[in-house]
């Protein structure tokens, strides 16, 4: 009978935990020593959810972007966010207020039924007609966006529309088709529109980001380390 092949790999959750935190510590020290204090262990977690240390001269934010974060959140504002995936990528934990979150809801409308004639009806995606349910819990919210260009580029006609606006944006639309450009819409014009944002210009992006970087201010407004 052959033995059983043994691998030299570490198995302790708290273990792989430190250890890869080190890792993207070491690997972008330079990068993050670049950063303002606040903004560094927002970009640690979005390096961690996607496995790139080369994040940092991508990112775009607003210098006060962390601590709008943070005021929303403690304000108990709502996060609205374009995809599920994001939702399901927020962990609830850090926002639960028995362990000492601040109760902010999660909210996404993509999947409510009326989106569907929405879109047909503005000639959109539904990512971008879903924002429309978002018009009552947009003031002082925090808005998440990591699937959709089309959501990030409505969101800010939206806005020079006169709807009202959020606390922060956190832009992290992926992809091939518009993802470059509603970044770089969004970093040219947030000083104009008065908004608070980090986003990662060029086509990288996705769920993983959108959600870790919710995760890390959650974290910062709990007073954890990251």
């Amino acid at each position: 009978m052959l033995a059983t092949p043994t691998y030299d790999y570490i198995k302790s959750p708290q273990g792989i935990y430190e250890e890869s935190f080190r890792i993207i510590r070491e690997e972008a020290k330079h990068d993050l020593a670049s950063l303002p204090d606040d903004l560094g262990p927002v970009a640690v977690r979005l390096m961690h959810a996607v496995g790139m240390t080369d994040l940092v001269p991508d990112l775009r934010f607003s210098n006060a972007a962390v601590a709008a974060g943070l005021s929303a959140l403690k304000e108990q504002r709502p996060i609205l966010v374009d995809a599920q995936m994001v939702a399901g990528g927020i962990t609830r934990r850090f926002l639960d207020v028995e362990q000492g979150g601040n109760g902010n809801e999660v909210l996404v409308t993509l999947n409510d039924p009326s989106v569907w004639d929405l879109a047909a009806r503005m000639g959109t995606t539904r990512s971008a007609a879903a924002l429309e349910l978002w018009r009552p819990h947009l003031d002082g919210a925090i808005v998440s966006i990591g699937n959709a260009p089309t959501a990030l580029f409505r969101l800010l006609e939206m806005i020079k529309e006169g709807a009202a606006k959020p606390a922060l944006i956190l832009g992290f639309p992926v992809g091939f088709v518009g993802a470059a450009e509603s970044k770089e819409a969004l970093a040219e014009e947030a000083q104009e529109l008065g908004l608070d944002f980090i986003t990662l210009t060029g086509r990288r992006g996705g769920t993983p980001m959108a959600s870790s970087a919710v995760n890390a201010l959650a974290l910062m407004a709990l007073g954890r380390e990251i």
